[in-house]
């Protein structure tokens, strides 16, 4: 099969990758899409298991994301409202009809189906045809520490509101993850390859440090272009520059290049990146449908034209 022929890959996670993929899905269709999320997130709490990356972009990619950037739109709060009243501390808020998505996923996972088999059978409940795939059916779990020690990524981002610089970063059980034949396959067989505008430490290391992935990006045939979340200079959401200066790199497109090295054949950027790569500089902010839909058609023909 000729690159040319096989899917569009997205390694996302958070709302800038979640985004890029809504987009690409305006100009590739179906089962022509493929992503894959970041589950280094995923936390254990009200009795399910809650995959925040993988649900985001299925959300995204459904239209169903709810205005605030996170959750099922117009979702209620009623569990949590209760749970509150019953004196829970109820510090990570989860919409009624998001906890039965996740209810759901560790129902169909206690009864063995894989947590790549669970979402896509939740995926096609809600009619999305793109596939998006956990990173690994493992466990692996994002820590951070910080000014309150070690925490679990959430509880970091929601519970200690992200706050302080980042001064450690692990992915507690990552050498023992595997990636699925489906990310594998996916991989080896995609067109193009594209790094969304995700936080490149807390987003997208975790994908990468699953053994076997990053062999299979250097392996494949397809280009892989990364899209920088760094818009204006600035970051848009969430604290990426901490976790950039953590890792002694510059908070720029240049840094995000330097972080992925030798994985990358170009890079998106609303700058130059001012290092020896292939680089697209064009206006990546995605505010509305229009805007994502051009940043994910211009990054794929970028990406394609790389592939010769």
């Amino acid at each position: 099969m000729s690159p040319r022929d096989g899917a569009v890959v997205v390694l996302a996670g958070g709302t800038g990758g979640a985004k890029l993929v809504r987009g690409m899905a305006e100009v590739v269709e179906g089962e022509g899409l493929v992503a894959i999320a970041n589950t280094g997130d995923d936390i254990d709490i009200y009795g399910a298991h809650v995959s925040p990356d993988p649900d985001l972009i299925s959300f995204w990619l459904a239209d169903e994301i709810d205005e605030r950037g996170w959750g099922l739109r117009g979702d209620t709060f009623c569990v949590m409202d209760a749970l509150r009243a019953l004196g829970s501390d109820v510090w990570f808020n989860l919409g009624d009809r998001d906890l039965a998505w996740c209810v759901e996923r560790t129902r169909m996972t206690n009864e063995g189906l894989s947590a790549t088999a669970a979402l896509d059978r939740l995926n096609q409940s809600i009619g999305v045809r793109a596939r998006v795939l956990p990173m690994s059916d493992d466990p692996v779990h994002t820590w951070v520490r910080s000014v309150e020690g070690w925490r679990s990524f959430q509880e970091f981002m929601i519970r200690d509101r992200a706050a302080g610089p980042v001064e450690g970063l692990e992915f507690r059980g990552a050498e023992q993850a595997r990636p699925t034949e489906q990310v594998l396959a996916a991989i080896a067989g995609a067109r193009a390859i594209v790094i969304g505008p995700s936080n490149p430490l807390a987003s997208i290391a975790p994908i990468l440090a699953v053994p076997g992935i990053r062999e299979a990006l250097r392996d494949a045939a397809a280009p892989v272009v990364a899209v920088s979340p760094i818009v204006g200079g600035e970051v848009l959401k969430g604290p990426t520059a901490s976790f950039m200066a953590f890792a002694a790199l510059e908070c720029d497109a240049g840094g995000v290049a330097d972080f992925y090295g030798e994985l990358l054949d170009g890079i998106v950027a609303d700058e130059d990146a001012n290092r020896a790569l292939p680089s697209l500089c064009m206006d990546t902010r995605m505010d509305d449908a229009q805007s994502r839909a051009r940043v994910a058609a211009q990054t794929l023909d970028f990406a394609e034209a790389l592939a010769g």
